[in-house]
């Protein structure tokens, strides 16, 4: 548990990039995404610090590129007020999808069907599937008085960090229960293209990321019984059927457990059931629990003080 891993994402051909899996596997790192994409693939890892140079050689050597990625290994729900064509911000995409250049999983969630600001949040499942997430980023509009006085309410209930991003230039005090608020990113009809839009894009990934590093920081003070990326190494070795799931990110890390996609009354037992090396089953040193999304597997690692040690 002394190696510290540090988030990358490699990009290159396809060619010979089994030689960068093998590496890591050799320096006992972890891969956490592989997407290929015609004669390209892109690898998001964790590799030990100390061992960083020798991929970047490598990469060098394949023509690829290592890129740091301090979103790897996280999830964020990327919450827009309803998903109503005249309301939802069409910024929103291109948020989700820039935390994904950072090496997050993103899920876009729209909160209801209509009236946004009045109905939103209505049932309580949908502040459950919220919080079960890293961050939270709210994409909002181009009003300051909504964003100031009216779209706050959304917040309540909400257990993860918040970011709120929109159209006007506001503080984050002005925006009462937001951790964090980005402004330069409205509501707009065109992809987020110009110049100064992937600036305030480039700031949403730089504040998110510093929420990020906060919070691995107090992990680090009370560390996880057991890494995620370890988990879910073991569960792909462990169960097949995992390779079967056609979703992207069949299994997605998160800063202190998983999303496992698959469903939960079939799999739970085997989850719970998953055998370590050292003779722990993950039952016993994590909650194994059916998530709000879908009918997928959601598991929470516990803290090393409250299982007593750690693997």
């Amino acid at each position: 548990m002394g190696v510290v891993l540090e988030p990358y994402i490699y990009e290159g051909g396809m060619y010979k990039h089994g030689l960068i899996l093998e590496l890591l596997e050799d320096l006992g790192g972890y891969l956490v995404q592989k997407t290929p994409a015609g004669s390209e693939v892109t690898l998001v890892m964790l590799i030990p610090k100390e061992d960083v140079h020798l991929v970047q050689d490598l990469a060098k050597k394949l023509l690829g590129t290592l890129t740091k990625a301090p979103l790897t290994g996280t999830e964020i729900a990327v919450v827009s007020p309803t998903l109503a064509s005249h309301h939802l911000p069409h910024s929103a995409c291109d948020v989700a999808e820039y935390l994904r250049r950072g090496g997050s999983n993103t899920n876009m969630i729209g909160l209801a069907r209509g009236m946004g600001r009045k109905v939103s949040l209505s049932e309580d499942y949908e502040r459950k599937l919220i919080n079960e997430h890293d961050v939270a980023v709210f994409s909002f509009g181009v009003f300051s008085d909504c964003i100031i006085n009216k779209k706050p309410k959304l917040f309540k209930g909400i257990k993860v960090p918040i970011v709120a991003t929109g159209g006007p230039e506001l503080n984050t005090e002005d925006v009462p229960g937001a951790d964090m608020y980005v402004g330069g990113i409205g509501r707009i009809a065109h992809r987020m293209r110009k110049e100064g839009e992937l600036n305030s894009l480039d700031v949403l990934n730089e504040k998110v990321g510093e929420m990020i590093e906060n919070k691995r920081e107090k992990l680090a003070k009370d560390p996880l019984a057991v890494i995620p990326a370890r988990v879910m190494q073991e569960i792909e070795r462990q169960i097949s059927d995992i390779q079967n799931v056609l979703s992207p990110a069949p299994i997605t890390l998160q800063l202190d457990g998983l999303r496992i996609k698959l469903p939960y009354e079939d799999y739970h037992k085997n989850i719970e059931n998953l055998e370590f090396d050292e003779g722990v089953v993950l039952s016993e040193i994590a909650d194994v629990m059916p998530s709000k999304m879908k009918n997928y597997i959601l598991v929470k690692i516990k803290p090393e003080s409250e299982v007593g040690y750690s693997i």
